[in-house]
């Protein structure tokens, strides 16, 4: 039986223990509940570590059937002289799996995480790694641990007691694990661990230290505040030099260090606010140092700087101003070094950059006359789908609203020939999405009859028609004007591929579907007028009772729809 803890009991009956064995140091401690006997404590203590040294498991196993644990967390005090052992012990039992829920279960994590606000360094180094290893693996405690506050406390310690190798080395151990958990960047955020973070960086020298910290700002830096806060500490600065020092080495560690520092540094430009205050007008010095990447011979190097500039290319004005001084031609030549056998990442990192500055309309046509089509069309062989979805999205962003380009794309067969087999990408549903969408895109912007002859000899009407039934209203919306547009312009030369694709059918069921959208209703009604100029086509519409469904629409809520099933009911009445 536990004696109760209260400074009254007479302990005078327990001498200056020395623990003999283990089942002594057990049965002692199940009596011996408070700081008041330390000396006694002290040998019962000793044997536990010195048994846990020579087998933790077993010495564990014994520990958790003694019913000691339930004894320790009266024992976890900051006034006691063995606590820091008891801390300890604790976390020499929790390196087992299955000691962890024992830990919790005594009560052992609310005094631990107490203990965390004691001045004692030894305390606190062996109070953080009881903490560390009871919650190992766990988000439900880890969780509970950022509840209970522990954060803000470690950032506190890590900045108080830097000079402490082993204590910063636990706090960096104790922030790695709980930064994966969002919940914890909100309080992160709140702290100055950016600040601590940079500052203990410019001091390391040694490889371990400094992956040991670039573990705990990865996770940190997908947080869009941590991002700023780690790019006004000085972080960037840190991670340009790092890449100059190694850029030419061939060590491994120096490798290792260069791919982290360079992912770290594209990883801080996917915040809005930290992207735009190192890119500073075009003109900041991080933006140059990364454009100088480019032409590196470092893979990694090339990686990094055409990510990097896929990043700054989300602002429409950043895009216009890298596009106005020569970026284009950097990410052209960056694609040439990579063409043949090349470096997937690369390419996918470099298409990536030149779809994002294509967006603004007043790129489309420089990048167009830079040659920017002619590139792309170079990786046109590839087998990568993650190669593949960017060309592809390169190639719709450039041709937007450019009839010029779309048309003379649309014209190459050998483009629109590897777009059908590629709308048929079942594995890979990006793909199929962007080669429907870029099929459909050729026809609306270039209104070319000679494109649409291609897109028929390739096969192509039928994903047109199947696009239409898509999930996403934008898709099956890109896909009714591009059929319209077919029907209106090359009706002849579509026919039959149209009437073995079972468009009229689809049509009727998005008209009848009142869970479709109003521009595909509108759409859907323009298709039909539009159809029943052919007379299979035509036949089919008649054979569906349309008149009935279109009639219904002419009361319907959007005024568009209503005016345009009017004209389409007047118009199926006259065909009739």
């Amino acid at each position: 039986m536990v004696l109760p803890i209260n400074e009254d009991t007479d302990f005078s009956f327990l001498c200056v223990y020395q623990a003999d064995n283990l089942s002594d140091a057990l049965k002692k401690l199940k009596i011996t509940t408070t700081d008041s006997t330390a000396d006694s404590l002290e040998g019962c203590l000793d044997c536990l570590l010195q048994a846990l040294a020579q087998n933790n498991t077993e010495t564990s196993e014994k520990i958790q059937k003694s019913g000691v644990l339930q004894v320790f967390a009266g024992l976890l005090t900051p006034q006691s002289s063995c606590t820091a052992k008891v801390a300890n012990i604790i976390a020499e039992v929790a390196r087992n799996e299955f000691m962890r829920n024992p830990c919790v279960d005594a009560g052992l994590i609310p005094p631990l995480v107490q203990l965390l606000n004691c001045k004692d360094q030894e305390v606190l180094l062996q109070t953080g790694r009881a903490l560390g290893n009871i919650c190992y693996d766990s988000h439900t405690l880890q969780s509970q641990l950022i509840n209970m506050g522990v954060i803000p406390t470690l950032v506190k310690l890590l900045g108080i007691h830097c000079q402490n190798a082993a204590l910063t080395e636990m706090c960096l151990v104790a922030f790695g694990n709980l930064a994966e958990l969002e919940s914890s960047k909100e309080q992160f955020a709140y702290t100055n661990i950016a600040e601590e973070l940079v500052k203990l960086f410019k001091k390391q020298i040694e490889h371990d230290k400094k992956e040991m910290i670039f573990e705990v700002l990865a996770p940190l830096a997908e947080n869009d505040v941590i991002k700023l806060q780690l790019v006004e500490a000085g972080l960037v600065e840190c991670l340009l030099e790092i890449v100059q020092k190694t850029v030419d080495s061939d060590k491994e560690d120096d490798i290792a260090e260069l791919k982290t520092a360079s992912d770290l540094m594209v990883l801080l430009l996917l915040g809005d606010e930290s992207m735009q205050k190192l890119f500073e007008g075009g003109k900041g010095s991080v933006f140059q140092r990364v454009l100088s990447w480019i032409p590196s011979n470092s893979h990694q190097l090339q990686l990094a700087g055409a990510l990097a500039i896929a990043n700054f290319a989300r602002n429409d004005g950043n895009c216009i101003h890298m596009v106005d001084n020569g970026i284009v031609q950097k990410l052209m030549d960056l694609l040439d070094r990579h063409v043949e056998d090349g470096n997937v990442t690369v390419q996918h990192a470099a298409l990536s950059a030149l779809r994002n500055l294509a967006i603004p309309v007043v790129n489309k046509a420089k990048m167009l006359s830079a040659g920017v089509a002619e590139a792309v069309l170079k990786f046109l062989r590839s087998e990568m789908p993650p190669v593949q979805f960017k060309l592809l999205g390169t190639l719709r962003m450039l041709i937007d609203a450019q009839a010029e380009a779309a048309e003379q794309l649309g014209k190459n067969a050998k483009l629109v020939e590897r777009l059908v087999e590629w709308c048929e990408a079942k594995d890979h549903a990006g793909v199929m999405g962007e080669s429907n969408r870029l099929l459909s895109a050729l026809i609306r912007h270039s209104k070319s009859k000679d494109v649409i002859r291609t897109i028929v000899q390739s096969g192509g009407i039928k994903h047109l028609v199947t696009m239409a039934t898509s999930e996403h209203v934008i898709m099956q919306n890109e896909a009714l004007v591009a059929l319209a547009l077919i029907a209106a312009l090359e009706l002849v030369t579509a026919e039959k591929d149209l009437e073995n694709a079972q468009l009229v059918q689809i049509l009727h069921r998005l008209l009848s579907d009142d869970r479709s959208a109003p521009e595909i209703k509108y759409n859907s009604m323009v298709l039909i007028c539009a159809l029943i100029g052919s007379e299979p086509l035509q036949k089919e519409v008649q054979s569906m009772a349309f008149l009935e469904v279109v009639s219904k629409l002419r009361s319907h809520e959007n005024k568009t729809v209503a005016q345009q099933a009017s004209l389409t009911e007047q118009r199926l009445a006259v065909e009739s």
